[in-house]
């Protein structure tokens, strides 16, 4: 194989130094001097293809664009002023710029011209770290008295707030503007207190828990009152104040259901209309309720649940 010269030889940026005694994929190694002040080991095949023609100080792109790659010297985004070019990162043209809060920031070409970057992240930490005034406002019971220099785990600052009872507490400025908080705990427990003047209950069982009744997310079978035995079979129960009563015990799960709908009309449904046909009485007249007094009770003969209603 005849032997190159390629001391002295110029390849794009690259001027050729020496030989190395090292070959890469058989190709003999040369060391060469780049324009930048740089060096770099490269073979025979790169130099002669063009593959490698600097250093590495810029990129293919901006090789191959040459001074035609956009000057941006002096122009501003946003608070950053582009002052100077740098070395090019995969393929990416980058730019050394000052912010106006006086910090140095490298930008991408790409990012500066498109607007996705206008701070050395300066203007996204004031947003964030923002106070937003909300002194004297009210949210449901709660004034909004002062922020502290407290944070939540999601940054938010908290604000000392008075509530309309007296109390006071501190709560993030995110919840209140959201509404998840509207006192200091006080319209929660009155809530809760008057719930069980809005319910009706006789001899324990709740009207409205009778009317309103929902699945349970325990049950297994699909159908409330029903249950699957380990022989596959399916027992039926209801229970009606505070006791539970066993239906019976069936082959199918169609068949526990209608009986289980049936035990239900009679029952419940039949409890309910007995009740509001009982108060209507009640309402015309006040001392009818003293002497007939509502009797609803079920019973279990010869394996029959029995209703006896008197009122």
């Amino acid at each position: 194989m005849k032997k190159c010269h390629l001391e002295g030889m110029r390849f794009g940026m690259l001027t050729v130094e020496k030989e190395l005694a090292e070959k890469k994929d058989r190709y003999v190694m040369w060391h060469c001097k780049c324009d930048c002040g740089g060096s770099i080991d490269v073979n025979t095949r790169q130099l002669k293809r063009g593959t490698v023609t600097n250093c590495g100080c810029i990129s293919k792109t901006t090789a191959h664009n040459g001074n035609r790659a956009e000057d941006l010297t002096n122009r501003k985004f946003g608070a950053l002023t582009a002052l100077y070019r740098i070395q090019s990162v995969n393929n990416r043209t980058r730019w050394v710029c000052r912010c106006d809060c006086g910090k140095l920031h490298t930008v991408s070409a790409g990012d500066l011209k498109s607007g996705r970057i206008k701070s050395c992240g300066c203007q996204q930490y004031q947003r964030k770290h923002q106070i937003r005034d909300i002194t004297d406002q009210k949210f449901g019971r709660l004034k909004a008295l002062y922020p502290l220099e407290k944070r939540d785990r999601k940054g938010s600052v908290i604000w000392h707030c008075r509530c309309d009872c007296g109390n006071e507490v501190d709560i993030s400025v995110n919840c209140l503007v959201h509404g998840n908080y509207k006192s200091c705990g006080c319209l929660k427990k009155e809530i809760q207190g008057n719930i069980p003047e809005q319910l009706h209950k006789v001899d324990g069982t709740c009207l409205e828990w009778l009317r309103n009744r929902k699945y349970r997310k325990d049950n297994k079978s699909g159908f409330r009152g029903v249950y699957e035995t380990p022989n596959h079979t399916y027992k039926v129960s209801i229970g009606f104040k505070k006791k539970r009563y066993h239906v019976g015990t069936y082959k199918t799960y169609e068949e526990a259901v209608k009986h289980r709908l049936e035990v239900e009309e009679k029952i419940h449904e039949g409890f309910v209309k007995a009740y509001y046909e009982w108060k209507e009485k009640c309402d015309q007249d006040p001392g009818w309720e003293k002497t007939h007094p509502l009797i609803f009770e079920v019973e279990k003969h010869g394996g029959e649940l029995v209703v006896k209603v008197q009122k």
